[in-house]
């Protein structure tokens, strides 16, 4: 397939950006790595009037800690935050989950606020940043909001980003003394979409799993420790809870039965960890 006819900008400056969209309105699209993007418009599931390439945007290309988060500009691809020396310390969960992100051809050109934009429910950064209560900034003409993850993802490959805005950066939570990380996925090759993908994060009080793959986005659940005996009761209704599908790799029980499964031993494996 072959894409539509489109407008070509590019964005060296944020100015470039908002003078995009005065011109070309809601038909207007941001590019950075193009990854997601591209893939939907050659299929023509996506028909912008222009696309508006951030890429070289040096205003949007910065990684940086700030009150108590790692802060990743739009222009930033997810090779450059991967190959960051301090990141097991700094984001352990990121660290834990970017091997299983499609292929390094695609972690180099693909951005870690592209892959948040397009909200793909399998995708593992999606994950991560509602994992661990991370924010989206948005920014237009008039100014910056902010919103948390679970306010942000909307449903299936649908957010909160209003017309006339652009993700300007994300922001994750920095790692606290004594919580404790796992990640872990199932897909049909390594580097495929997740069949069904898990997060978990304990602290001394709570612990939380988020799974991903499964309903239209990624879902947290947090129980009060100590679990004790409920965890196989608590990881079943949540299972059912997430109303999953069947489609034509796996059925909806299988699903279900991996997040029992897999949620089983990440949960125990990292309370196994606090505990020693």
């Amino acid at each position: 397939m072959k894409p539509s006819s489109f407008d070509y900008v590019r964005a060296d400056r944020i100015q470039d950006i908002f003078e995009a969209f005065d011109h070309y309105g809601q038909e207007a699209r941001i590019l950075a790595g193009g990854q997601s993007l591209m893939p939907m418009i050659n299929y023509r599931l996506a028909r912008p009037k222009a696309l508006v390439d951030i890429s070289r945007c040096a205003e949007l290309d910065y990684v940086q800690v700030r009150d108590g988060h790692l802060v990743i500009g739009a222009a930033v691809t997810q090779a450059t935050v991967q190959q960051r020396d301090a990141l097991a310390h700094e984001v352990p969960l990121l660290h834990l989950a970017f091997p299983y992100i499609s292929h390094f051809q695609i972690r180099n050109r693909g951005t870690v606020c592209g892959s948040i934009a397009h909200a793909d429910p399998s995708a593992e950064l999606p994950l991560c940043l509602t994992a661990l209560q991370g924010k989206v900034v948005l920014r237009s003409k008039t100014g910056r909001r902010t919103l948390a993850a679970d306010e942000f993802f909307t449903g299936m490959l649908m957010t909160a980003i209003a017309e006339g805005e652009f993700i300007e950066e994300v922001r994750f939570p920095l790692a606290s003394e004594g919580r404790r990380y796992r990640f872990d996925e199932v897909a049909m090759r390594r580097g495929d979409f997740a069949i069904v993908s898990l997060a978990v994060v304990a602290s001394a009080t709570e612990i939380a799993l988020t799974v991903g793959g499964v309903a239209d986005r990624p879902v947290a659940r947090r129980w009060p420790l100590p679990l004790a005996g409920e965890l196989p009761a608590a990881l079943a209704a949540f299972a059912w809870d997430l109303q999953a599908q069947s489609d034509p790799h796996v059925s909806a029980q299988y699903r279900r039965h991996l997040v029992r499964s897999l949620g089983q031993r990440l949960i125990t494996e990292v309370l196994d960890e606090t505990v020693s």
